[in-house]
Protein backbone atom coordinates (compact mmCIF):
# COMPACT_ATOMS: atom_id res chain seq x y z
CA UNK A 1 0.00 0.00 0.00
CA UNK A 2 1.32 3.42 -0.95
CA UNK A 3 1.27 6.33 1.42
CA UNK A 4 1.24 10.01 0.61
CA UNK A 5 3.18 12.35 2.80
CA UNK A 6 1.40 15.70 2.72
CA UNK A 7 3.84 18.60 2.74
CA UNK A 8 1.56 21.24 1.26
CA UNK A 9 -2.12 22.13 1.03
CA UNK A 10 -2.65 24.72 -1.63
CA UNK A 11 -5.63 26.21 -3.44
CA UNK A 12 -5.60 25.91 -7.21
CA UNK A 13 -5.28 29.32 -8.82
CA UNK A 14 -8.58 30.81 -9.97
CA UNK A 15 -10.82 28.23 -8.29
CA UNK A 16 -11.86 26.93 -4.92
CA UNK A 17 -10.39 23.47 -5.68
CA UNK A 18 -7.58 22.24 -3.42
CA UNK A 19 -4.48 20.12 -4.07
CA UNK A 20 -2.76 18.05 -1.39
CA UNK A 21 0.85 17.54 -2.36
CA UNK A 22 3.86 15.60 -1.27
CA UNK A 23 7.19 14.53 -2.67
CA UNK A 24 6.11 13.39 -6.16
CA UNK A 25 2.36 12.76 -5.94
CA UNK A 26 -0.57 15.14 -5.78
CA UNK A 27 -4.26 14.62 -5.05
CA UNK A 28 -6.74 17.17 -6.37
CA UNK A 29 -10.14 17.70 -4.68
CA UNK A 30 -12.88 19.69 -6.37
CA UNK A 31 -14.65 22.42 -4.49
CA UNK A 32 -17.59 21.04 -2.48
CA UNK A 33 -15.90 17.65 -1.95
CA UNK A 34 -15.31 16.33 1.56
CA UNK A 35 -12.92 13.45 2.21
CA UNK A 36 -12.89 11.76 5.61
CA UNK A 37 -9.76 9.72 6.44
CA UNK A 38 -10.48 9.40 10.16
CA UNK A 39 -11.74 5.80 9.87
CA UNK A 40 -8.79 4.64 7.72
CA UNK A 41 -11.37 4.02 5.00
CA UNK A 42 -11.52 7.03 2.72
CA UNK A 43 -15.07 8.07 1.83
CA UNK A 44 -16.04 10.97 -0.36
CA UNK A 45 -19.13 13.10 0.06
CA UNK A 46 -19.97 14.98 -3.11
CA UNK A 47 -21.17 18.56 -3.05
CA UNK A 48 -24.75 19.46 -4.00
CA UNK A 49 -23.73 20.00 -7.63
CA UNK A 50 -23.01 16.26 -7.94
CA UNK A 51 -26.36 14.95 -6.65
CA UNK A 52 -29.07 13.68 -9.00
CA UNK A 53 -31.62 15.81 -7.18
CA UNK A 54 -34.25 17.11 -7.14
CA UNK A 55 -35.80 13.72 -7.84
CA UNK A 56 -39.19 12.10 -7.30
CA UNK A 57 -41.19 8.98 -8.06
CA UNK A 58 -44.95 8.70 -7.61
CA UNK A 59 -47.72 6.33 -8.62
CA UNK A 60 -51.41 6.50 -9.42
CA UNK A 61 -53.10 5.86 -6.08
CA UNK A 62 -56.58 5.09 -7.41
CA UNK A 63 -58.27 4.21 -10.69
CA UNK A 64 -59.07 7.21 -12.92
CA UNK A 65 -61.66 7.14 -15.71
CA UNK A 66 -60.64 9.07 -18.83
CA UNK A 67 -62.67 9.88 -21.93
CA UNK A 68 -61.82 8.59 -25.37
CA UNK A 69 -59.59 10.78 -27.59
CA UNK A 70 -59.01 13.33 -24.81
CA UNK A 71 -55.57 14.11 -23.34
CA UNK A 72 -56.11 13.87 -19.57
CA UNK A 73 -53.66 14.67 -16.80
CA UNK A 74 -52.90 11.53 -14.82
CA UNK A 75 -53.79 11.75 -11.11
CA UNK A 76 -50.35 10.63 -9.91
CA UNK A 77 -50.94 11.33 -6.23
CA UNK A 78 -49.01 8.78 -4.16
CA UNK A 79 -45.34 9.66 -3.62
CA UNK A 80 -42.83 6.86 -3.27
CA UNK A 81 -40.07 9.41 -2.68
CA UNK A 82 -39.53 13.14 -3.24
CA UNK A 83 -35.99 14.26 -2.40
CA UNK A 84 -36.68 17.98 -2.14
CA UNK A 85 -40.50 18.18 -1.88
CA UNK A 86 -40.77 19.44 -5.47
CA UNK A 87 -43.62 17.15 -6.60
CA UNK A 88 -47.11 18.44 -5.85
CA UNK A 89 -49.59 15.59 -5.28
CA UNK A 90 -52.58 17.95 -5.48
CA UNK A 91 -51.90 19.24 -9.00
CA UNK A 92 -49.74 16.26 -10.12
CA UNK A 93 -46.85 18.49 -11.14
CA UNK A 94 -43.05 18.45 -10.70
CA UNK A 95 -41.37 21.88 -10.46
CA UNK A 96 -37.67 21.22 -9.76
CA UNK A 97 -36.60 24.85 -8.98
CA UNK A 98 -33.05 23.83 -9.99
CA UNK A 99 -32.13 24.37 -13.65
CA UNK A 100 -30.64 21.45 -15.55
CA UNK A 101 -31.30 18.47 -17.76
CA UNK A 102 -33.83 16.03 -16.30
CA UNK A 103 -34.56 12.41 -17.09
CA UNK A 104 -38.37 12.17 -17.01
CA UNK A 105 -40.19 8.85 -17.22
CA UNK A 106 -43.63 7.40 -16.80
CA UNK A 107 -46.04 4.60 -17.51
CA UNK A 108 -49.77 4.50 -18.08
CA UNK A 109 -51.69 1.25 -17.73
CA UNK A 110 -55.09 1.53 -19.44
CA UNK A 111 -57.84 -1.07 -19.01
CA UNK A 112 -60.16 -2.90 -21.35
CA UNK A 113 -58.82 -2.24 -24.79
CA UNK A 114 -59.63 -3.99 -28.01
CA UNK A 115 -57.62 -4.73 -31.10
CA UNK A 116 -56.30 -1.59 -32.89
CA UNK A 117 -57.28 0.76 -30.06
CA UNK A 118 -54.47 3.21 -29.25
CA UNK A 119 -53.09 3.94 -25.78
CA UNK A 120 -50.81 6.97 -25.32
CA UNK A 121 -48.74 8.69 -22.66
CA UNK A 122 -47.16 12.15 -22.89
CA UNK A 123 -44.90 14.35 -20.83
CA UNK A 124 -46.10 17.95 -20.81
CA UNK A 125 -43.74 20.84 -20.09
CA UNK A 126 -45.32 24.10 -18.90
CA UNK A 127 -48.77 22.97 -20.09
CA UNK A 128 -47.73 21.89 -23.60
CA UNK A 129 -47.00 18.42 -24.90
CA UNK A 130 -43.23 17.91 -25.11
CA UNK A 131 -43.04 14.17 -26.01
CA UNK A 132 -45.56 11.39 -26.59
CA UNK A 133 -45.44 7.58 -26.94
CA UNK A 134 -48.15 5.35 -28.37
CA UNK A 135 -48.96 1.65 -28.56
CA UNK A 136 -51.87 -0.45 -29.81
CA UNK A 137 -53.88 -2.83 -27.66
CA UNK A 138 -53.06 -6.31 -28.95
CA UNK A 139 -56.43 -7.73 -27.81
CA UNK A 140 -59.09 -7.06 -25.16
CA UNK A 141 -56.64 -6.79 -22.25
CA UNK A 142 -55.02 -3.95 -20.36
CA UNK A 143 -51.99 -2.27 -21.92
CA UNK A 144 -49.04 -0.38 -20.43
CA UNK A 145 -47.26 2.33 -22.42
CA UNK A 146 -43.93 3.78 -21.23
CA UNK A 147 -42.10 7.02 -21.92
CA UNK A 148 -38.55 8.17 -21.13
CA UNK A 149 -37.26 11.59 -22.22
CA UNK A 150 -34.59 14.15 -21.32
CA UNK A 151 -35.80 17.73 -20.90
CA UNK A 152 -34.04 21.02 -20.21
CA UNK A 153 -35.83 22.58 -17.24
CA UNK A 154 -35.35 26.06 -15.81
CA UNK A 155 -36.06 26.96 -12.20
CA UNK A 156 -39.74 27.75 -12.87
CA UNK A 157 -40.53 25.03 -15.47
CA UNK A 158 -42.87 22.18 -14.56
CA UNK A 159 -43.69 18.77 -16.01
CA UNK A 160 -46.82 16.60 -15.88
CA UNK A 161 -47.90 13.19 -17.22
CA UNK A 162 -50.95 12.86 -19.50
CA UNK A 163 -52.77 9.85 -20.95
CA UNK A 164 -55.09 9.27 -23.92
CA UNK A 165 -56.83 6.34 -25.63
CA UNK A 166 -59.05 5.72 -28.64
CA UNK A 167 -61.42 3.11 -27.22
CA UNK A 168 -64.63 4.99 -28.10
CA UNK A 169 -65.90 5.10 -24.51
CA UNK A 170 -64.38 5.75 -21.09
CA UNK A 171 -61.45 3.61 -20.02
CA UNK A 172 -59.52 3.49 -16.75
CA UNK A 173 -55.97 4.52 -15.88
CA UNK A 174 -55.17 1.74 -13.44
CA UNK A 175 -53.73 2.42 -10.00
CA UNK A 176 -50.39 1.09 -8.74
CA UNK A 177 -49.17 0.26 -12.28
CA UNK A 178 -49.29 3.82 -13.64
CA UNK A 179 -46.48 6.11 -12.48
CA UNK A 180 -44.37 9.22 -13.12
CA UNK A 181 -40.88 10.30 -12.04
CA UNK A 182 -37.90 12.52 -12.82
CA UNK A 183 -34.37 13.28 -11.66
CA UNK A 184 -31.63 15.77 -12.53
CA UNK A 185 -28.82 14.39 -14.68
CA UNK A 186 -25.39 14.95 -13.12
CA UNK A 187 -22.79 16.61 -15.32
CA UNK A 188 -25.07 17.33 -18.28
Amino acid sequence: MSTLEVNTISPISGSSDVTLGGSSKNIKFASGTTVDFSTNTPTTTLGSTMKATPAFFAKQGSTQAISSLTWTKMNINTEIFDSDSKYDTSNYRFTPTVAGKYFCYGQVNISDGSENVLAQIAIYKNGSQAFMCVDRFPNENDIAVNIQVVLDLDTDDYVEAYARHSRGSNSDVLSNSSFFGAYRIIGA
